[in-house]
């Protein structure tokens, strides 16, 4: 699969709201922003996703936060840097009812932290936090990411 850096924001989203996974979930992307800076997904309480008592699935509210940090990181470093979702936590506020939201950004001091901290090939694993939010502006879930990132390296023949 191509970086995120060779697709539009568009494309990326409409790929992603088709993504199996949260298709099963009801998770949707609503927005991918143009410069990759900003990304909102969305959940919607069904049937499907609902616990025993009748709210939001902690495995789906998890899920929607899952790969939003990276793919987006992705797409500004560009294919020069390595990265993944090495650690996540989650936790669960209140119980989630009706539509929830979860927004990942990145801005130029992060991406400039980011940068200076993998200068001569080093790794640098920051954590970055998204909470998701009820309709009623309310903290659902707080999830704490652990991404690990390095310059790729170059082999040389």
């Amino acid at each position: 699969m191509l970086s995120p850096r060779y697709w539009h924001p568009g494309l990326l989203k409409l790929v992603m709201n088709c993504y199996p996974p949260y298709l099963g979930t009801g998770i949707s992307i609503v927005e991918v922003a143009p410069d990759w800076r900003r990304m909102v997904v969305q959940m919607k309480r069904r049937a499907y996703n609902r616990n025993m008592f009748g709210t939001h699935f902690g495995g789906s509210l998890y899920a929607m936060c899952d790969p939003h940090f990276v793919i987006l990181l992705a797409a500004l470093l560009g294919p020069e840097y390595e990265m993944w979702d090495k650690a996540a936590t989650i936790e669960f506020l209140r119980p989630g009812r009706g539509v929830v939201t979860a927004v990942f950004e990145w801005n130029d001091a992060q991406l400039d932290e980011i940068r200076a901290g993998t200068a001569h090939g080093k790794k640098v694993e920051p954590v970055r936090t998204v909470d998701v939010m009820g309709e009623d502006g309310e903290h659902i879930a707080r999830v704490h990411k652990t991404l690990y990132i390095r310059p790729k390296r170059r082999h040389h023949r």
